[in-house]
């Protein structure tokens, strides 16, 4: 293979085996291979322009007056190829990932949707494996080589003179702030802005900038969701624990995992599991592996996948953890879904004091979430309009009542059904107090509405409806946005 031929990996790699979840493609039927052509098509699309876009960056660098001393560091991927989008691959990440994995025909109905912006969709994950070859597993299996082992290109033209032994040391993602920190000729401060910092665990790999002697770190641990790694000195010890297309499931039982023993110094893919010839050698990476969860705080090791999402993130310094009460103010933009208030499975209301211009008012007062799922409240041609998009289907209330141009408090009332998560809810709107409209879901988000964001006076990202075009901007007053916990 290429890789191999340019001396990029060793010239002794072996390809790992085909999994058991991993279909022959000549097993598949018409149906699926059309699904998993399209979609994976489509991705190839995205990784063309994305190539594109930083070959156009790179250009840009060596324009500037100092491109020579100018440090690119370019990480090849986010962990490994990822298996999210399930067996048959999807259409929606985010429903996929709660556990509702639709059928090929649903896909197929959406097929000519593919790289717009109406979906987000997600390859199977036969793609995923292939698009880790050699190595085996996927993105989330931390214990394995396809889940976190990833190319990294660095250019420094006064530093780095080209030469053509591509370096092989092991490093982390932890060694690269010490890295710039070293070639930048900075001092960590122990202090910021009056805050103790956490000591750097990463080390510089400038020495690899100039000597291809240099083997990087000594030792490692990794664990995403209990999938677990242990390496030292060539040798790795690995303990596959969860699906990544499963996120519905907590197997719990870690002391039914199956531990295997690799020695990555001869056997560079992890295609060799020394476990039950070294058992020795293989206690003893367990040990260390203990030894580092322990230090690291990797303990209690915890296998929730969708209901660890489900637990409120802290607060910002001096807020109470049990507050209910959350005003916002023009301008609180992309703000992550995790920092905004938790309002899945539980009672919400909405509260915006706005001021008009009458039948002339557009914009977004409030927006959640994006086109796989989320909450907008928005004024089009001065009515007001509630939307919840809940994986694709969308409850709307339309209020009967205009916003006029004078000072309005518009509500939104959340009643949830309660009896355990994602269920049903009420809804009411109300203009200066009085009910305009009303509505009623029978199932609701229970997890994360997407990877967008949470914003007053606009929807940034991608839209929660198509109804606008965004970030659609409310082209009036918001003198502030109030949410209530119930």
């Amino acid at each position: 293979m290429r890789i191999k031929r340019e001396g990029i990996i060793p010239p002794d790699t072996k390809l790992t085996a085909k999994p058991d979840w991993v279909p022959a493609w000549e097993t598949l039927n018409d149906k699926q291979k059309k699904v998993y052509n399209a979609l994976f098509e489509n991705y190839a699309g995205y990784f063309a322009f994305t190539d594109h876009e930083v070959g156009r960056l790179l250009n840009a660098i060596k324009e500037l007056p100092d491109a020579e001393n100018t440090l690119v560091i370019y990480i090849v991927g986010d962990n490994g190829a990822s298996s999210e989008g399930g067996p048959d691959g999807t259409m929606d990440e985010m429903k996929s990932l709660a556990g509702m994995n639709a059928s090929l025909d649903d896909i197929i109905k959406d097929l000519d949707k593919l790289g717009g912006p109406e979906t987000e969709p997600h390859y199977p994950v036969g793609w995923a494996w292939a698009g880790n070859t050699p190595f085996q597993w996927v993105k989330q299996v931390a214990s394995h080589l396809g889940g976190s082992r990833n190319p990294m290109v660095i250019s420094w033209p006064a530093r780095i003179k080209h030469d053509d032994n591509p370096r092989d040391a092991f490093l982390h993602l932890i060694d690269v702030a010490p890295t710039i920190y070293e070639a930048a000729h900075v001092t960590m401060p122990e202090y910021v802005n009056g805050i103790k910092q956490i000591p750097l665990e990463g080390k510089s790999f400038l020495p690899t900038f100039t000597d291809n002697t240099y083997r990087g770190r000594t030792e490692q641990y990794f664990e995403i969701l209990s999938n677990r790694s242990i390496y030292e000195n060539g040798w790795k010890a690995n303990a596959q624990h969860t699906l990544p297309w499963r996120q519905d499931v907590a197997p719990g039982n870690w002391d039914n995992d199956k531990w295997e023993l690799y020695n990555l110094n001869s056997d560079f893919s992890e295609a060799n599991d020394l476990a039950a010839k070294m058992p020795s050698k293989l206690a003893e990476m367990k040990k260390k592996f203990d030894q580092a969860a322990a230090k690291y705080h990797v303990y209690p090791l915890d296998d929730r996948g969708v209901a660890r999402a489900l637990i409120p993130k802290p607060l910002p310094p001096g807020v109470d953890p049990k507050t209910t009460h959350f005003v916002y103010y023009p301008g609180a933009t992309r703000l992550p879904e995790t920092a905004s208030p938790s309002i899945k499975n539980r009672s919400w209301t909405i509260t915006a004091d706005v001021t008009g211009n009458g039948e002339k008012t557009n914009g977004v007062i409030i927006a959640a979430g994006g086109v796989s799922a989320g909450i907008t409240l928005y004024v089009k041609d001065g009515i007001p309009v509630f939307d919840y998009n809940y994986y694709g289907k969308h409850t709307i209330i339309k209020s009967q009542k205009a916003t006029g141009k004078d000072p309005a408090t518009i509500t939104l009332d959340f009643v949830y059904a309660g009896g355990g998560m994602g269920k049903g809810a009420d809804l009411v709107m109300k203009v200066n107090g009085k009910e305009t409209g009303r509505g009623k879901m029978d199932a609701t988000v229970f997890a994360r509405f997407g990877a967008d964001t949470f914003g007053i006076g606009e929807d940034s990202g991608q839209p929660v409806t198509f109804d606008y075009k965004p970030p659609f901007k409310f082209n009036g007053a918001i003198e502030k946005v109030t949410i209530d916990l119930k």
